[in-house]
């Protein structure tokens, strides 16, 4: 049976035009795997992305040590794989992409060694274009957690990639829900049960599940206020709360006896409803709350679907001031994006640490008049451009090493990772219905047709100056940013841009406000106090929030206010 084995392995490797010079490794996958990966509602056979992962550390699996400075694996797409087949790994398959080195280059030594493999799910677009892709489990897209995939049990092994061998690792273990998973029962944007507190809301989006082709769900987390079940003619403001996916975090960060909880059930305040959108979809934890041809129609989705189907569920006040956005990174571009799209439906929006609202600093990388985004040239030199950095200006990693990690995880921008994100959200479709990249994703070098098409569609600061005949009106006086001036990512630097173009705006003036944090990283939420010596607890922005909605709201239905 060895021998029978070993001839398959090397006549598959053979035909797939692979030559064994040193290690590789050979990974299948158990019948009770793939069993079970059904059970999910997961296709199988299966298409997906099979990885090795190595590490040297044995405290935690090896693929929860991945990350853009974690441990070294290698992956490659496997189609139609079954029970019967033998996927290999080699160092001189050209299929295969690493982080962060070549197989080739790994020193020889002892290694806990690791397979795993993420599914794909089959999408027929409406755009005419088949895509295989990894469906949201209601996990956020945390690819190395997400529900469905799987994974073998790690092995202590010696490794020597001077010498030619074999390491056979079978997957055998998938990932489950923490719940079960009942008749009718789907994976996407997660299954949590009710509280006394939060309601968890999930809807079947007609518009979305057209774009894809396949249903396709969208929820929300509500958190209600006080004496919601006490009042039931009082109907409330709420506070739309953007960001990464919630799993069953209450928003604002509600937790019981904690300060926001004090808070909450505080007297004399105003008492409202806070909502965080469950919007994961194949590309990302969040669609970024706006339309793209890449990831669908996710703004119409929350603003025609979920909105009005939450204020028919809940006794939410119907109108523009009672509807405030408020965010911090993701959530932070999310809310200025829906404020900026949908002027006549949100209210007071409050932008903290945003993503890059401007794209002549995407982060450091100027998509408009740099070259290329991995590097400046200095003519004899070229310097790597970095990504992230300590407040004191230490780099973590660099948007070349994020980039190269993110392919190795998922090319395609199937990595779940930021930069794919941004590129599902702004590009415009490429052939082969994925994005068009912006750069690029070995050199580097900035496509400008596809920078051209970010500019006119999402560049937020671009956007408010070529239309603030129209969108000024709606939203002078509404906007409140902040950040801090040693933002982790950089993404102080597009907020500068923003406040110097909306000083200069008239008719009517922006009176956009800023605050930047002094050597505040990424988080600051610095709105207050005028010194802006310190960040603000969520407790103490509520308590803002509260005043403003007692001092703004028209003088009728003031009942909320107790």
């Amino acid at each position: 049976m060895a021998g029978r084995k070993l001839f398959f392995v090397v006549l598959s490797v053979l035909l797939a035009g692979v030559m064994v010079l040193g290690l590789n490794f050979e990974v299948s996958i158990s019948q009770a795997a793939v069993d079970g990966i059904a059970e999910l509602g997961l296709e199988t056979p299966i298409n997906g992305r099979v990885f090795v992962i190595v590490t040297k550390e044995s405290a935690s699996e090896p693929r929860l040590q991945v990350d853009v400075r974690g441990v070294p694996f290698w992956g490659k797409d496997v189609f139609a794989m079954t029970s019967e087949d033998i996927v290999v790994i080699a160092g001189d398959d050209q299929s295969v992409i690493g982080y962060p080195i070549e197989l080739s280059e790994l020193p020889a030594g002892e290694y806990y060694v690791q397979a795993f493999v993420t599914v794909y799910t089959t999408f027929n677009r409406a755009d005419g274009h088949t895509v295989l892709m990894h469906d949201d489990t209601g996990d956020g897209q945390r690819l190395w957690r997400s529900i469905g995939n799987a994974y073998s049990i790690p092995k202590k092994v010696y490794l020597d990639t001077a010498k030619p061998g074999w390491v056979d690792l079978k997957i055998t273990k998938v990932i489950e829900p923490d719940y079960e998973l009942e008749p009718g029962m789907v994976l996407q944007q997660g299954n949590y049960t009710d509280t006394e507190w939060v309601k968890y809301v999930k809807i079947k989006s007609e518009l979305v599940s057209e774009f894809w082709g396949k249903d396709m769900y969208i929820g929300a987390n509500v958190l209600l206020p006080d004496g919601y079940e006490d009042n039931p003619d009082v109907y409330y403001p709420v506070i739309y709360y953007q960001g990464h996916f919630p799993g069953a975090s209450a928003p604002v960060g509600f937790r019981i006896n904690n300060d926001v909880y004090k808070f909450w059930t505080s007297e004399g305040t105003a008492k409202f409803i806070a909502v965080s959108i469950r919007d994961a979809t194949p590309y990302y934890d969040t669609a970024y709350s706006v339309d793209s041809v890449n990831s669908g129609p996710y703004g119409k989705a929350i603003t025609e679907e979920l909105i009005p189907y939450l204020e028919s569920q809940f006794r939410m006040i119907p109108e523009k001031w009672a509807r405030i956005l408020a965010g911090g990174s993701t959530g932070g571009w999310e809310a200025l994006a829906m404020k900026v799209f949908y002027p006549d439906l949100f209210g007071r929006t409050y932008v903290w640490y945003p993503d890059s609202v401007d794209f002549n600093y995407y982060q450091l990388v100027n998509i408009y008049s740099d070259a290329n985004a991995y590097f400046t040239d200095f003519g004899w030199i070229k310097t790597e451009r970095p990504s992230a950095r300590d407040t004191h200006g230490n780099i973590r990693f660099t948007v070349l090493q994020e980039n190269y990690f993110e392919r190795a995880t998922g090319p395609s921008n199937r990595s779940g990772g930021q930069w794919s994100v941004w590129e599902s959200t702004y590009s415009p479709l490429g052939a082969d219905g994925f994005p068009q990249p912006i750069w690029d994703p070995v050199t580097g070098e900035i496509n400008k047709k596809v920078a051209d098409y970010w500019k006119q569609n999402y560049d937020l600061n671009y956007i408010l100056q070529k239309n603030w005949k129209e969108i000024g009106p709606k939203i002078a006086g509404d906007v409140h940013v902040a950040v801090g001036d040693m933002d982790n990512y950089y993404l102080n630097e597009a907020v500068y841009l923003l406040k110097s173009a909306m000083e200069k705006m008239d008719n009517p003036k922006s009176d956009m406000t800023f605050d930047f944090g002094p050597n505040q990283g990424h988080g600051w939420k610095g709105w207050s106090p005028s010194d802006g010596t310190k960040a603000i607890a969520l407790q103490e922005w509520l308590a803002q929030v509260s005043d403003y909605m007692i001092e703004n709201a028209p003088d009728v239905n003031k009942d909320w206010i107790y």
